[in-house]
């Protein structure tokens, strides 16, 4: 690009009030001739020239598009581009750093609409997951609700339905009970508007269309009485923020326990336990079976109390070690064999040990169950599991999720899983 010498300089605001500029943009503002301001807010800027202005104003109403850059390459002097909160954070920033070199441009960024929110609702916002669907799909949006972060700050876009959409993306992926909802109006402006909605409910006809929305993880109790019968939904378990793969989906889980034939009685041993979903939701099907959970991962038998107190059971033995060591360093003849063994969560080799370990206790009618995501281990853990008097089957088990957008609905594809079923 050409180097020019007059600049365009970018101004954040988050008020329009000509007071809260420096010093330094207001005697800017009154320097300049040439100012592009967005359409929506063009009347509200216009007022600031009720004053002495050493130069006649000319304003161009932009909307950034072609028409506008059109206007900033055919400028001779110096100009000013006012924007909302920082022009760098998903603002007209990048496009203009595609259009004019770095020499030409000049940012001045105000507070983000996202860092106000935060003051005003008073919650630190260093971890925060920032989205935007302003002009985008909610791809995004869906990444980043799987992942569950504390916060979710999430810029909208009022021309395509954006809190219908994450309403419906809260729903859709259970999330709904782990998330306050709020709605933030305005921000920064004299008519700034926070409130909490209940998704539950119909969304407010009331609505500014320069809004943006905040998730905050809800801190509630847990009630075991409304649980269903079977197929617990998976915003019931706690697992760690950053580890959200500690956790069986819902869908693979059902799969798992229904292979796994629970009989009303007997011991089931879930070995890369994780959070405990599997093995915790056995036995609130069959209350009276013994469970013995095994994971190595350091909090995990934090975990498995947690949500054993959230189900309403409570597992007969918690080792927070390497199934590695549970095998060869305590007496395994002083611990209940296995009738029901879950193996997940740990390496080929060590399937293979733990295949080795316990089959051999267990008698007919009794079985393994192994949720693979590495295909190239099937092979020799099914050989495994015959050589030791096994039958064996395997499923793979690949399901979608309807999610919405703004055009109307696509199919999320989860993570395919194989189920590796041995029964004696």
């Amino acid at each position: 690009m050409t180097e020019k010498k007059r600049k365009i300089h970018v101004l954040g605001i988050n008020s329009y009030k000509f007071e809260d500029l420096s010093f330094k943009l207001q005697n800017l503002f009154l320097e300049t001739e040439n100012i592009a301001v967005p359409d929506s807010y063009i009347e509200e800027i216009k007022s600031w020239c009720e004053r002495d202005l050493e130069k006649k104003k000319s304003f161009f109403p932009s909307k950034s598009n072609n028409e506008l850059l059109n206007w900033l390459k055919s400028q001779k002097t110096d100009v000013i581009l006012i924007s909302r909160g920082d022009p760098l954070w998903f603002g007209i920033g990048r496009i203009l750093l595609e259009n004019f070199s770095k020499d030409e441009l000049s940012f001045f960024p105000s507070n983000t609409c996202i860092q106000l929110a935060f003051s005003k609702l008073k919650i630190p916002w260093q971890d925060t997951v920032n989205v935007s669907i302003h002009g985008r799909d909610s791809t995004k949006l869906v990444e980043a609700l799987k992942a569950r972060p504390s916060n979710l700050a999430v810029i909208t876009d009022s021309n395509n339905k954006s809190l219908e959409i994450i309403k419906k993306n809260l729903s859709e992926l259970n999330l709904i009970e782990c998330y306050d909802f709020w709605l933030c109006e305005e921000i920064g402006f004299d008519d700034e508007n926070i409130r909490k909605l209940n998704l539950k409910e119909s969304l407010p006809s009331d609505i500014s269309s320069l809004n943006i929305v905040v998730l905050t993880k809800t801190k509630k109790s847990y009630s075991n009485s409304n649980l269903p019968v079977f197929g617990i939904s998976d915003h019931i378990f706690k697992t760690f923020d950053d580890r959200p793969n500690l956790l069986t989906k819902r869908e693979v889980r059902v799969q798992i326990l229904a292979d796994l034939e629970l009989p009303k009685n007997g011991v089931i041993w879930d070995i890369g336990a994780g959070c405990g979903s599997i093995g915790l939701e056995a036995l609130k099907l069959r209350p009276n079976l013994d469970l013995f959970c095994i994971d190595k991962r350091i909090g995990s038998r934090a975990l498995i109390l947690e949500n054993s107190k959230r189900l309403g059971v409570k597992p007969k033995l918690i080792f927070e070690e390497d199934i590695i060591k549970t095998l060869n360093s305590r007496n395994l003849s002083s611990l209940e064999k296995p009738n029901r063994l879950v193996i997940g969560g740990c390496d080929k080799k060590t399937k293979l040990q733990i295949i080795k370990s316990l089959a051999k206790g267990m008698r007919i009618g009794d079985i393994v169950v192994i949720p693979i995501i590495d295909i190239q281990t099937i092979k020799e853990l099914k050989e495994e599991l015959e050589d030791k008097n096994f039958k064996t089957n395997l499923n793979l088990i690949q399901t979608f999720k309807s999610l919405s957008i703004a055009e109307g609905m696509r199919l999320e594809p989860n993570n395919p899983v194989f189920i590796l079923k041995g029964k004696k």
